[in-house]
């Protein structure tokens, strides 16, 4: 049986963000089944993500961010990426995490750049309700 996924491309270019190889191959997988983005980086870390946002060779219209990271956190990405000198209206952050630490889940409420705390893995269910 042949499957063909008929789901629209819901945006452009799309940002992950994780320091988890396997969760970003299994996420990327996800994304470009469900046709989610034309474009999909991947970048290992937040201070890479910054450095490709300040560059402007990265420009996402969406962003899965992971909160735990070394060197830099998904909370500290946040922090940086406001100082970034870019139109982020258009822009909508997910933060994908396995963390069920009440903390987070508050912080990501109160950010004024995350649209929504998405727990991992990501599901195709999830991404469809992302395009809608």
């Amino acid at each position: 049986m042949l499957f063909l996924n008929l789901m629209a491309i819901c945006f452009k270019t799309c940002l992950l963000i994780d320091d988890n190889y396997i969760d970003n191959f299994v996420t990327r997988k996800i994304l470009e089944s469900g046709n989610f983005a034309e474009t999909i980086v991947v970048v290992g870390s937040a201070t890479d993500a910054i450095a490709s946002l300040r560059a402007g060779s990265v420009v996402p219209d969406v962003i899965f961010l992971d909160v735990r990271m070394p060197l830099m956190g998904g909370f500290e990405f946040l922090e940086e990426f406001d100082k970034i000198n870019i139109d982020k209206s258009n822009i909508k952050v997910f933060m994908l995490s396995s963390s069920l630490d009440p903390v987070d889940m508050r912080k990501s409420t109160d950010n004024k750049y995350i649209t929504q705390f998405i727990h991992k893995p990501l599901t195709q269910k999830a991404l469809e309700e992302l395009c809608q």
